[in-house]
């Protein structure tokens, strides 16, 4: 069996390019933090409502770019095993607001070890200067304003 091939060609589709990234990044991270039990979308869930407090559902999603029903279902699992609760809002009936329980705090302090690990393993063979520029990059990305009117013209 011959070995995969090394592409070095980047390719001309930006989605095909980001996408097969991210699948490669976070099937690292999530071998990273298998051994905790929680996947690292899981892992960031956590981390956010840790350092954030109770956030509503919308604001959660918004935060991760996610549609409210992709966050609905990554928290069914977080609720399920009592790692977060999920409440009507305060401010607003119709608003659900999600909170890291205590066993979802201890969890996140246990994980983040894990976490970290995968954080320090990364930088270190991408170099952490060009990870800080990926981030970077990253952000801008996920701030764009792109819409179907602007790729017609």
């Amino acid at each position: 069996m011959n070995a995969p091939r090394l592409v070095t060609h980047p390719g001309i589709c930006n989605n095909t390019a980001l996408r097969k990234a991210a699948r490669r990044l976070t099937r690292f991270y999530d071998t990273c933090m298998a051994e905790t039990g929680l996947r690292a979308t899981q892992y960031t869930i956590l981390s956010l409502l840790a350092t954030r407090g109770p956030t509503t559902m919308a604001a959660l999603a918004d935060l991760l770019s996610m549609d409210r029903a992709t966050m609905g279902h990554n928290l069914r699992p977080l609720e399920r095993d009592g790692l977060v609760t999920i409440q009507v809002g305060r401010e607003d009936r119709r608003e659900r607001e999600v909170a890291l329980s205590n066993s979802g705090a201890r969890m996140e302090a246990q994980s983040k070890p894990s976490w970290q690990k995968a954080q320090a393993c990364f930088e270190k063979e991408f170099g952490k200067e060009d990870a800080l520029a990926m981030r970077r990059l990253m952000v801008r990305i996920a701030q764009l304003e792109l819409s179907v009117d602007q790729a017609i013209t």
